[in-house]
């Protein structure tokens, strides 16, 4: 498709939106590619001042409790063990380091690009003890799952785990519950809806009266679901759709889920700066709690999961505040030198801002 053609387009839906908002509106995206690209496309210097989009939890390493950060630089420093972690989860601050500050003062801390490296490593070198960070949404946790199948398979007695996966659904009513922020519609994801499908949406529309659409990536795929938001409120419909077609269906990845279902169980789990969030936590069931490094090592850490003093992430990511609020955005706190996890993760609403602007 042209470029020409996509412009043409584009401004079809800036000129629909137009026509659509006709009093304050708020929407939301909880995805970390969609913060992104709704940036590098410039979307927001272009919509009514009326309409907002917010950020919401869509960063899976922003969310990442304190505790686990500081349970994973504990075990770093022990003898004889790897931590095998995704690059992003380097710089993100524990309560008084950080994975990037442990490996600079030697210890072993192994940047992997998928889980099943972590397993390689194990094979590699038997004399040592592998932990892996498995930290992500659903996106994330099928391939976290076929991994520790894969380690079970194989009966790796040298390879460990630290589970942190979260579920996005029960993030977004937990939002709606709040009352922060009136939020009234949501950009659901849509890499997370590959796996899970648009069915785990509809209690948001039914219960709580909020239209949720899933879109794609590309500049028009976020735009034709706003127009498809928008239009549901002007209609006063409260329905899930799903824009993303190509990709998305309502049941979602069966073997994918399947595979979850067997290495993970759900539970409660803690998200830095928002809180606890009922059933919204995957942690390994009976059958694969062995793999546990938190059972396998004594670690006693803090369980607080407060941000830095002055971050707002918190607040950024419940939709209160917009990243050039906080007072240390673009000063004390840049992506070189982050203050707090939503400027340290590329996927942080805050990087995505000072990357690309307020627009």
């Amino acid at each position: 498709m042209s470029t020409e053609h996509n412009h043409s387009v584009s401004d079809q839906y800036f000129n629909q939106i137009a026509k659509l908002v006709t009093h304050p509106i708020n929407l939301m995206e909880v995805c970390g590619t969609h913060t992104v690209a709704i940036s590098r496309f410039g979307i927001r210097s272009r919509l009514p001042r009326d309409l907002r989009l917010l950020s919401g939890p869509g960063c899976p390493v922003c969310v990442t409790p304190t505790a686990i950060i500081d349970t994973i630089i504990e075990l770093s420093r022990l003898p004889d063990v790897i931590i095998a972690t995704f690059g992003d989860m380097l710089r993100v601050p524990g309560t008084a380091s950080s994975l990037q500050q442990e490996r600079a003062s030697g210890k072993s801390i192994k940047i992997i690009y998928s889980p099943l490296e972590a397993i390689e490593l194990a094979q590699q070198q038997p004399s040592k003890t592998i932990v892996l960070v498995a930290v992500g949404f659903e996106t994330t946790l099928p391939v976290l799952a076929a991994t520790m199948i894969r380690a079970k398979e194989m009966k790796l007695e040298n390879f460990f785990a630290i589970p942190s996966g979260r579920l996005a659904p029960p993030a977004m009513a937990a939002l709606l519950q709040s009352n922060d922020v009136k939020i009234d519609g949501f950009i659901c994801p849509g890499h997370v809806s590959t796996i899970i499908g648009s069915a785990p949406y509809l209690p948001l529309a039914r219960d709580y009266h909020v239209p949720c659409v899933v879109t794609g990536f590309e500049a028009n795929d976020i735009l034709q679901g706003v127009v498809q938001l928008l239009e549901q409120i002007a209609d006063n419909r409260t329905e899930v759709e799903i824009q993303y077609k190509r990709a998305v269906s309502d049941s979602g990845n069966k073997i994918a889920q399947d595979a979850i279902a067997r290495v993970f169980q759900i539970v409660d789990a803690e998200w830095r700066g928002i809180g606890v969030i009922p059933l919204s936590g995957m942690e390994f069931n009976e059958e694969f709690h062995y793999f546990d490094a938190r059972q396998r090592f004594s670690i006693t850490t803090s369980t607080t999961s407060a941000m830095p003093a002055g971050c707002r992430c918190g607040e950024i990511m419940r939709g209160m505040k917009l990243p050039p609020e906080c007072e240390l955005f673009g000063r004390s706190c840049t992506p070189q030198h982050a203050v707090g996890p939503c400027m340290v993760s590329s996927e942080g609403c805050c990087a995505a801002y000072y990357r690309y602007g307020s627009t």
